[in-house]
């Protein structure tokens, strides 16, 4: 259940995403004014510059057309469009505000805002931002996702559920609809309506390596562990990239006593994420084993490296070290441990090292 649980906090976001803001907005029409020639001539570079994707210039252009223009709500939208593209995303929320007070009548300046919102973490204000813009524009897709991938992340997951119901009504042939919706079916231990859920996403969408690594969890979570290991497998072909899913692989191999295929697998996640310490400590759990100590202690400094406030992995690198004969080294790693067990409240742990502290000359 532990691994399902793990799983899952990196799967369930996939979800649909959030689509990027679209770029029309950043070609406001030519205006009228006394100053039209020269504002209309930064118009048209400011477009220009975008489609080159030279987004700093771009932006410096529209702030400009901005302070010439400073009630045209589309030169705004541009400027949050590229403060986006640029992962300024307080600064894209601020334009696409000033956007909306001058045309609040907009779906999409809404969406963009809700997108810039949900970047720069403020999700209470990007649900009511995509929520308004479904209530401009019904049956408004793209926003119904972003609410939907925001809801989950508050962990609104029946709200979240109703979002993405809407989108398949919309559009049954939307596959990431029913993939998100059968992952917070899954986070919500509802297997049977989750692996319907994926499976229909398969069917629209077999080379998803997310669905795939969905559906090898309920599969585990049934303690189908072959077959689990095999849709796993599939994911992993889909996407050879994904440390998340090899971690996964290499569970189910160490807990089937596949030791060399676990530690490979083990291995491929760190050579695609070197900063995972759930591998290294798999890596080294294996390492002991096969009396390895040399490259266990290697593994195990990684990992504590990586997570300082490891007590186990402090106290695994005690273990290995005395296998190397290295006394006071062990005895350091494991004072270590007993200290952040200790400070962690685990009184287990804290007379695991004890005892391990006592045996280091035995």
């Amino acid at each position: 259940m532990h691994l399902k649980r793990t799983f899952m906090s990196t799967l369930i976001l996939v979800g649909l995403g959030i689509a990027t803001p679209q770029a029309a907005s950043s070609n406001p029409a030519p205006i009228q004014q006394a100053q039209a020639p020269q504002l209309n001539k930064l118009l048209e570079q400011g477009h220009k510059l975008v489609k080159a994707g030279n987004w700093p210039n771009a932006l410096s252009t529209y702030q400009q057309a901005a302070s010439l223009d400073p009630k045209n709500p589309r030169v705004f939208s541009a400027i949050g469009y590229l403060q986006a593209r640029l992962e300024n995303f307080a600064a894209a929320a601020e334009a696409y505000q000033q956007a909306i007070a001058l045309d609040p009548k907009n779906a999409d300046f809404y969406y963009a805002l809700g997108y810039s919102l949900g970047h720069a973490g403020n999700t209470a204000g990007a649900a009511a931002a995509y929520q308004r813009a479904t209530q401009l524009k019904r049956n408004y897709i793209p926003a119904l996702s972003g609410l939907g991938t925001i809801l989950v992340r508050q962990g609104e997951y029946d709200k979240a559920l109703a979002a993405y119901e809407q989108i398949i009504r919309l559009s049954p042939k939307n596959w990431k609809a029913y993939e998100a919706s059968g992952a917070i079916l899954l986070h919500e231990g509802k297997f049977s309506e989750a692996t319907k859920m994926l499976d229909k996403a398969a069917l629209l969408a077999p080379d998803s390596a997310s669905i795939q690594a969905n559906l090898g969890l309920i599969l585990l979570s049934q303690g189908n562990s072959t077959a689990a290991l095999k849709a796993l497998k599939r994911a992993a072909k889909l996407e050879p990239t994904n440390p998340d899913i090899d971690l996964r692989i290499a569970s189910i191999l160490q807990a089937q006593n596949d030791l060399d295929g676990a530690l490979a697998a083990y291995r491929r996640a760190t050579s695609t994420r070197p900063e995972l310490p759930e591998a290294y400590a798999g890596i080294g759990n294996i390492l002991l084993v096969k009396r390895d100590a040399v490259g266990a202690v290697v593994a195990y400094r990684q990992l504590v490296s990586l997570a300082p406030e490891n007590a186990g992995g402090y106290y695994r690198l005690g273990i290995a070290l005395k296998a190397r004969g290295r006394i006071q080294e062990a005895a350091v790693a494991l004072k270590q441990s007993r200290r952040l067990y200790a400070q962690q409240g685990n009184a287990e742990g804290v007379q695991k090292a004890k005892i391990a502290l006592r045996n280091l000359l035995y």
